[in-house]
């Protein structure tokens, strides 16, 4: 049909670069009201790394329709491919607004953390290294600020992920936040 073909059109632009917010937000509207969007869109979870950084509002409503229609395996291979692509502000703007928005099995939230983590201790450029290290430090205080993530499971290891980078403001500060929060 027209409808699907436009869909499918549009999906394959959204992989492929920027869409116009106005684009967007059609995309996203067609993805919650088809029930079979990703069969229609072809959409693989291979394809998900370039629609996080290129779209991550699409990202976002695709993987929502994941988590709607449930089945472990497609779960699994979304999220594992989410859970498992390179770190980046868009894939953590992705994760932070699913885990805010919708229920994330705690396994895969815990295995972005533990990656992220890995991420921001074995890059070897010391300017990258800072920044993705602040950004993670503020993704992870909007995380317990929220109580969006039971970190309960991930506290030692990222209490020492504090301490091994307490040179950086946001990890010194994220080391008291979780302070006060073992605390309580």
């Amino acid at each position: 049909s027209q409808g699907s073909r436009g869909f499918v059109d549009l999906m394959g632009r959204a992989l492929d670069g920027p869409l116009l917010p106005s684009q967007q937000q059609e995309l996203t509207a067609e993805i919650r009201a088809r029930p079979a969007c990703l069969e229609e869109g072809r959409l693989q979870p291979s394809a998900l790394p370039a629609l996080v950084e290129n779209n991550p509002a699409v990202a976002v409503a695709i993987l929502k329709k994941v988590l709607l229609l449930g089945g472990e395996p497609r779960t699994r291979d979304y999220f594992s491919v989410l859970v498992e692509m390179e770190m980046s502000f868009h894939s953590m703007e992705v994760v932070n607004t699913l885990i805010s928005e919708t229920q994330v099995p705690s396994e895969f939230t815990n295995l972005y953390i533990t990656n992220c983590i890995a991420t921001c201790q074995n890059i070897m450029d010391k300017y990258m290294q800072n920044r993705l290290i602040r950004l993670l430090c503020v993704f992870l205080q909007s995380l317990v600020r929220t109580n969006s993530v039971q970190i309960k499971d991930m506290l030692i290891e990222i209490q020492s992920f504090c301490i091994e980078f307490s040179r950086i403001k946001e990890a010194a500060q994220l080391f008291r936040v979780l302070s006060s929060y073992e605390a309580n």
